[in-house]
């Protein structure tokens, strides 16, 4: 089935790259395609559509985000129609047998565990944002999905760009059979590092400078921006971070808005936001603003007064107004729908958003700032890596709108210069699985395949491909070492006796320090060959330090071209000075031109023959009388490093051998223990383990056969299971804080469960189940009970965190009436009572 009439419906010419992944799906190929973001991949996953519903397939677009697939499912029911088109996001189910149907990943991993016979009539699945799979919380179900889904189904695999894509697509073709790698490095609009820069002195003006200059056909660092830090000075520096009003009023300037700011902080978007729309900067004209409040007014309605009042409204659509807004997981979701489409339309100007906003969300600008490259990853902070740098600035430059797309990093005096060049410039990263088995894996996998055949899948995962990869290299690396091993152990060889026995007599006789020996000799440009010991080598003085216990140090530039510090104790007495060469000036030792052109001289200094005799080494050995005694020496020690790489390199060979079955069978073990599985066959409890999807899946599923949820009143019943869902994101626990006896009590139940099984982990080697957190119990409580969103007394979130971990929690509510059908009833009725009101208000369309 060929794409004419897909063609011709364009109104544009297609890219290359996409017209070739195009015609792999029409050949019935699975394809993976690699590149920039906004160069157009989404037209390919249009054309599988396409082909889909000429065969008469149904097709599952699938993405990590709520958002987008709210954002796709609106896109293509406007291409589609309403009855064409179907949601199924966990929180939304819209038209579930529609033949082309937009889903979160995990919807889709569920169903294949739960009923895989649905997919039938399935042809094609798109993975939005394939790059996701190496999300260290939810990047498994990808893999769980290439693996486990039907063998007909064919698959198209949209991804940023990576640096192994050639590895990727290979595990793709593995698994799902012929596929073809697509990639284009090309952005559609190119993208033009800026650095923005606030000088101190005289008026206090902000720099905004290309960030690289091109100078004999090659990019290089700017050099004026080089000159610039390299005049700071002192305590009190010249160049500071311009604040947030600077950099959009020289954006404003520029004529580069709009554009999006990020800030890794949901708190500092929202600050940033306010204060800003409140400084008098406007952005937006007379029109703008009324189109601003009338979208607002249509997009708000399913919201009630009460309900507006507590998110803020009045503050927010004032900030709007001014052009200006944030965009976080924090935010209520019909606020960030409308702050999106506003941003699209172009009437709100400058976004403070999160790195959330980098995800496939189509919000594209002209201009990106990125505030700081480092970044809080949850345990210390971080700087950003270069695929993160391209995936953030990839918003940069409207298709069809900009000629230029601009990447607007801010003086940080944390971050050198050099550093922001480099992570500018390496673009792509690695590609890195991060599947492992789980519990609800294990149940699944016993219930649908039989033994042999699940321990093979485990096998057939990215995460085992890899290692095989890496396995293939470690093995070529302990090739490489044993054949120098050969040749040093040929150079220790001497037929005058054991060199190994020589050098263990050296080693054990006390080191001399005689005054007249070629240490007391050394001065700066002195070039001396160390002959023996643990600094053997050439290396020239630089400078003479002050003593430490009693001898002497020096600074010294090896060959090698590092610089150190030697002792002279650790300088034999055979050791021999050979030369002497003049040091540049200015002396900057550490300087990286100084070093260049002092290892050139250095360099040219020629090998001179070493000798050791018995009087050198005060040693008595019969290979202390041969010329070549110092060779051998030399190549002994070489020997003996190789001989310790060699052995961590076949130990960490030996040690990857536990992988994926292994901790599979770790997993297996626990559940045989607590009756979830006897032998490879699923007992009652296992089945419903199946059912549960939460990361603490084993603890809930272990709280429900012990009967901890059981006669609870409904908001007793939200409160107690909020604690599987709520993630205080801190090392601090939250303290408990029931209402009565009786939930207290069945919270210790809990935390006793947590500890049962975590022993058992850490006895099986397995890392430990996230422990239950009570901090949401009290507001979940209350809602459930239903008090209003604006008496919430517990209320201690944002509105829009509140609605997440409510979704959340209304959805494990629903898998344990799924799961048991004692407790149906009563779960059913808790998940009324939770979803209600700014939790059920979705703003989907």
């Amino acid at each position: 089935m060929r794409l004419d009439r897909f063609w011709a419906s364009l109104d544009f010419t297609p890219d290359g790259f996409q017209v070739e992944a195009a015609e792999a799906i029409a050949d019935d190929m699975s394809v993976v395609v690699t590149a920039p973001t906004g160069a157009g991949k989404t037209l390919v996953a249009e054309a599988a559509v396409h082909l889909a519903r000429e065969r008469d397939q149904r097709i599952f677009y699938t993405t990590p985000i709520k958002a987008l697939s709210n954002q796709k499912f609106a896109d293509l029911t406007r291409a589609h129609g309403d009855d064409q088109v179907g949601l199924l996001t966990g929180d939304n189910v819209i038209n579930p047998e529609a033949p082309i149907i937009v889903a979160t990943l995990e919807v889709l991993r569920n169903m294949i565990y739960a009923d895989v016979d649905r997919l039938d009539d399935v042809g094609i699945v798109v993975l939005d944002e394939a790059h996701y799979l190496q999300d260290r919380s939810r990047g498994a179900a990808w893999e769980e999905v290439i693996i486990h889904c039907p063998s007909h189904v064919r698959f198209v695999c949209l991804s940023a760009t990576i640096s192994n894509n050639a590895q990727f697509a290979d595990w793709i073709s593995d698994r799902r059979g012929p596929t073809r790698l697509v990639t284009s490095e090309e952005r559609p609009v190119p993208l033009e590092p800026m650095y923005m820069i606030k000088d101190r002195s005289g008026a206090h003006k902000v720099h905004l400078l290309d960030l690289f200059t091109m100078r004999e056909g090659r990019r290089r660092t700017n050099p004026r921006l080089e000159h610039m830090l390299g005049m700071e000075r002192g305590r009190r520096k010249r160049f500071r971070t311009p604040n947030r009003y600077d950099v959009v009023e020289t954006l404003a300037g520029e004529k580069m808005l709009p554009a999006i700011y990020f800030i890794f902080s949901r708190a500092g978007c929202d600050t940033a936001a306010q204060r800003l729309g409140e400084s008098g900067l406007r952005l937006t004209n007379t029109e703008e603003r009324e189109a601003i409040r009338q979208k607002v007014e249509e997009r708000t309605e399913h919201l009630s007064d009460t309900d507006l009042s507590v998110l803020g409204y009045g503050q927010w659509i004032t900030t709007l107004e001014s052009g200006v807004a944030a965009h976080h997981a924090g935010l209520v979701p019909a606020f960030k729908e409308i702050v999106e489409e506003l941003f699209e339309a172009g009437l709100v100007k400058v976004v403070f958003a999160t790195e959330t906003l980098a995800l496939g969300i189509n919000m594209p600008a002209r201009s990106v700032v990125i505030e700081n490259l480092s970044k809080f990853n949850g345990e210390s902070h971080e700087v950003l890596k270069p695929g993160d740098f391209t995936q953030l600035t990839g918003r940069a430059g409207r298709r069809g709108i900009d000629t230029l797309g601009y990447g607007v990093v801010l003086h940080s005096p944390y971050v050198r210069l050099r550093q922001v060049a480099e992570i500018a410039s390496i673009g792509a990263h690695e590609l890195r699985s991060s599947f492992r088995p789980t519990y609800n894996m294990t149940a699944n996998m016993v219930a649908n395949y039989e033994e042999s055949r699940a321990l093979a899948l485990l096998e057939a995962s990215f995460a085992a491909f890899q290692r095989g990869d890496r396995d293939m290299a470690r093995a070529e690396r302990i090739k490489a070492l044993e054949h120098q091993l050969a040749k040093e152990e040929t150079l220790a060889e001497c037929e005058l006796g054991s060199v190994e026995d020589y050098l263990t007599t050296i080693e054990a006789s006390p080191p001399s320090h005689r005054r007249d020996g070629v240490a007391s000799m050394l001065g700066p440009g002195v070039v001396v060959d160390v002959n023996g010991g643990s600094r053997d080598g050439r290396y020239v003085v630089l400078k003479r330090l002050s003593s430490k216990n009693g001898g002497a140090r020096y600074l010294v530039l090896a060959t090698s071209g590092r610089v150190s510090t030697i002792g002279v104790r650790q300088i034999p007495d055979a050791s021999q000075k050979v030369a002497f060469i003049e040091l540049p000036k200015p002396f900057r030792p550490r300087d990286r031109r100084f070093v260049n052109d002092t290892v050139k001289q250095l360099r040219k200094v020629p090998p001179r023959r070493r000798h050791m005799s018995p009087v050198a080494t005060g040693v008595e050995h019969p290979v202390a009388e041969c010329s070549d005694a110092s060779e051998h020496l030399a190549a002994l020690r070489r020997a003996r490093r190789i001989r310790v790489n060699l052995e961590q390199q076949r130990s960490l060979r030996r040690t990857s051998g536990y992988g994926l079955v292994e901790e599979f069978n770790s997993i297996r073990g626990i559940l045989e223990e607590l009756d979830y599985l006897t032998g490879w066959e699923l007992q009652p409890r296992g089945d419903q383990l199946r059912r549960i999807y939460n990361e603490s899946e084993l603890l809930v599923a272990e709280c429900l056969e012990r009967g901890v949820f059981y006669g609870l009143e409904p908001s007793d019943l939200a409160a107690l299971v909020s604690v599987f869902v709520y993630d205080p994101r801190s090392d601090t626990h939250s303290p408990a804080a029931w209402h009565s006896d009786e939930l207290d009590l069945r919270w210790q139940r809990i935390e006793s469960v947590w500890g049962e099984i975590t022993r058992l982990e850490s006895a099986a080697k397995l890392s430990p189940t996230r422990r239950p957190d009570p901090g949401f119990g009290p507001v979940a409580r209350e809602w459930a009970a239903g008090t209003e969103f604006d008496d919430l007394e517990e209320l201690s979130m944002a509105p829009g965190d509140f609605v997440r971990v409510s979704r959340q929690l209304a959805d494990l509510l629903g898998q344990l009436a799924a799961a048991s059908p004692e407790l149906r009833e009563d779960a059913i009725e808790a998940l009324k009572a939770v979803d209600r009101g700014v939790v059920a208000a979705q703003g989907v369309g």
